[in-house]
């Protein structure tokens, strides 16, 4: 398995990237970054060129981008804006193109979170026609988007593996897969079967240790061994990102890309 790290998480500058971190990410061994999409989409093409020449000159390659609709173009609702929101998509695919990410993981909740009174079923079907929609725009293009289940803490729809997985099935294009995140895994006390279930949908993983959704760390009370066995016996041998928060970075990330290498045997 490729491991890789969300950096968004821990972006210390105001453009909430995280390219500050790609020298550690490089000097740790990991093999990729994930960067979030809608930080970059708010880049100026002169700023986007610069960052798609250092993340080439870094080492360590973008394989996936997270963070992909913001908040501002709603896909739920009676505001939707579908031609400000087909723009936006057309963009986003080819940035993320340009950065060479084989996977776009759509969380977005602040985008797809139903707004109070709004009829679920209604809210459902505007997610199945936004993610059809996106599959037509990437047409050739070798990427795969990746839905997200968040926990109820952070959304109000999709919540857990196997509505993720409804979801992907529903949406029936081969581009449309699914993401399990431990952290909402475990949050949602979801049973790993989901693992299996999930069969040749499940494309992508997050990673974070669910106690203050933090780094992994060895010995800190996780049995993240069982899980990546989980992955393993499922057929699974794609890409796992660290998604978490820390105070020392530095400190973190090393430790915690070895402590899942351990776990993968």
């Amino acid at each position: 398995m490729r491991i890789g790290c969300c950096v968004n998480m821990v972006a210390a500058t105001p453009d909430g990237i995280g390219l500050e971190r790609l020298e550690t990410l490089a000097s740790s061994g990991y093999d990729y970054v994930e960067l979030p999409l809608a930080q970059m989409m708010a880049l100026g093409s002169p700023q986007f060129d610069r960052l798609v020449s250092i993340v080439e000159s870094c080492g360590v390659p973008c394989e996936a981008c997270n963070n992909f609709i913001p908040a501002d173009h709603r896909i739920t609702g009676d505001r939707i804006d579908i031609p400000k929101l087909s723009g936006y998509v057309d963009e986003a695919l080819e940035r993320a193109s340009r950065l060479g990410a084989k996977r776009i993981v759509f969380g977005s909740s602040g985008a797809k979170n139903v707004p109070q009174g709004f009829p679920m079923e209604r809210a459902w079907q505007q997610i199945v026609d936004t993610l059809r929609l996106v599959s037509d725009k990437i047409g050739g293009r070798d990427i795969i988007i990746a839905i997200e289940p968040l926990c109820r803490l952070e959304s109000n729809i999709i919540n857990n593996g196997q509505e993720g997985l409804q979801l992907a099935r529903e949406v029936n294009r081969p581009n449309i897969s699914l993401l399990l995140d431990y952290y909402h895994l475990v949050i949602e006390n979801e049973d790993q079967i989901i693992i299996d279930k999930a069969g040749g949908y499940l494309q992508h993983i997050h990673l974070a240790n669910p106690d203050g959704r933090i780094y992994p760390r060895e010995n800190d009370g996780v049995d993240y061994k069982t899980f990546i066995t989980n992955l393993k016996n499922s057929g699974y041998n794609g890409r796992i990102s660290i998604e978490a928060y820390t105070d020392d970075f530095s400190a973190s990330a090393p430790e915690a890309l070895q402590t899942i290498r351990r776990a993968c045997g």
